[in-house]
């Protein structure tokens, strides 16, 4: 290269762009309202319901029940291994892919749930409606 060439060459380094975008502000909530989901068997304890088995009233937060005595209504698991599967309005998934599937998977577990039995039921009922046909 040339003395001209050099000269006009910036010699300083490009400013950093940062790896990732920032993450969407998550919003707080209340630890007392989440749900604990039991890792040997896939119970989930919702202190909105209670268990009725074992006479914990609705409205009973984890944190509450007796690390002692509380066992998994299946599978007689410990509190140790139950794990913190978040709110019941939080939307099930990892994190990474929420933004995927057409807005599907913001949905909560219940928003799924009458999105596919409702469908199937429409789906039900166009097949029934196809014998009024002649």
């Amino acid at each position: 290269m040339s003395d001209e060439t050099q000269a006009q060459e910036p010699t300083a380094p490009a400013p950093e762009q940062p790896a990732e975008p920032p993450a969407e502000p998550t919003v707080a909530s209340d630890p007392r309202t989440h749900r604990f989901e039991c890792r040997s068997c896939g119970f989930v304890y919702d202190p909105e319901e209670g268990v009725k088995k074992l006479g914990i009233t609705a409205g009973t937060a984890f944190e509450d029940l007796d690390a002692i005595h509380f066992r998994c209504p299946v599978c007689r698991s410990k509190v140790g291994a139950f794990r913190d599967i978040g709110p019941r309005s939080k939307a099930s998934g990892f994190e990474e892919n929420l933004n995927y599937g057409l807005g599907v998977n913001r949905l909560t577990p219940g928003q799924k749930n009458v999105l596919i039995f409702g469908s199937l039921a429409l789906a039900f009922a166009f097949f029934l409606s196809l014998y009024s046909l002649r």
